[in-house]
């Protein structure tokens, strides 16, 4: 109860010193509009940093790993593989470690810091339950903290975001599709692990119908001959895990689902592999 109350008032102190923030951005804009007489209001420039660079990345890999956590916890409650699991937990809570401290150590904006210190709460209260059997309370407190990481990275790209150019944006849809794979397997075992509320069912169909828009945005680009192969496998192998997701009702089959979206996965990071280097 008292980790409860503790995280409350400490989410409750993050909301209040943003508001507040935003309160005195607008108190100054009013002053400075009451003050100036300018006919045409100036174009805003946006300068990009490195260290803008460098947080959208982070938070990239943030939202990607809040996923891929609460999934193999799932995997850890459900199956009984545990050892293997663990192993791979705790890689994944060195990265998430890694990348939390990866934006703390560039950003200067102090709305970002207190979302750090909020997020960097969750990833300490991840850890302990680590630490405990699985069981169903755990596993849903998982589910609750994924979602957590995820509204703390959008919050903290949004306070970095800058205009991409199109390769940028291009290797950003490939991350998000790697994230929404996460994504969509986390609620595919998550529905067979007594998680099976309506909200979860509608997350899972919204994850797949964002995938399908990046998929657009792939069929759209123009790639050279070398990628055509990369790109077809990509569209095909989708199309397969696609049935077997809109099919998660009747048929659940997570070890064969698991090396599935790996493999496209692979794919994916193959065509983002593309983008970098063009870029």
């Amino acid at each position: 109860m008292k980790k409860i109350l503790y995280a409350c008032l400490l989410l409750w102190s993050t909301v209040y010193s943003v508001e507040a923030n935003i309160v005195q951005k607008m108190t100054d804009t009013n002053s400075t509009e009451k003050s100036t007489a300018v006919s045409s209001e100036p174009k805003k420039v946006t300068v990009v940093t490195r260290g803008d660079v460098k947080v959208i990345e982070a938070t990239e890999n943030i939202r990607y790993i809040s996923q891929q956590m609460a999934k193999e916890y799932l995997f850890l409650y459900k199956m009984p593989y545990q050892e293997t699991t663990k192993v791979r937990l705790k890689k994944i809570l060195i990265a998430l470690s890694n990348n939390l401290r990866a934006i703390a150590a560039t950003t200067k904006d102090s709305d970002t810091k207190d979302i750090l210190e909020f997020l960097a709460y969750s990833k300490d209260q991840i850890a302990e339950i680590f630490t405990e059997k699985p069981d169903e309370e755990q596993a849903a407190l998982m589910l609750d903290y994924s979602e957590t990481l995820l509204e703390g990275a959008d919050s903290i790209a949004a306070a970095h975001t800058y205009e991409f150019t199109n390769e940028e944006h291009m290797l950003i849809v490939m991350k998000k599709m790697e994230y929404l794979l996460e994504r969509m397997m986390k609620y595919y075992i998550a529905l067979h692990a007594g998680f099976d509320n309506p909200t979860n069912k509608e997350q899972m169909q919204e994850a797949i119908a964002k995938f399908d828009k990046n998929m657009q945005m792939i069929e759209e680009y123009t790639y050279p001959e070398e990628m055509h192969m990369t790109e077809k496998e990509v569209m095909r192998s989708w199309e397969e895990n696609k049935k077997f997701f809109m099919r998660s009702d009747s048929l659940f089959i997570p070890k064969l689902m698991s090396l599935s979206t790996q493999y496209l996965e692979a794919l994916i990071v193959q065509i983002a592999l593309y983008h970098t280097k063009n870029q």
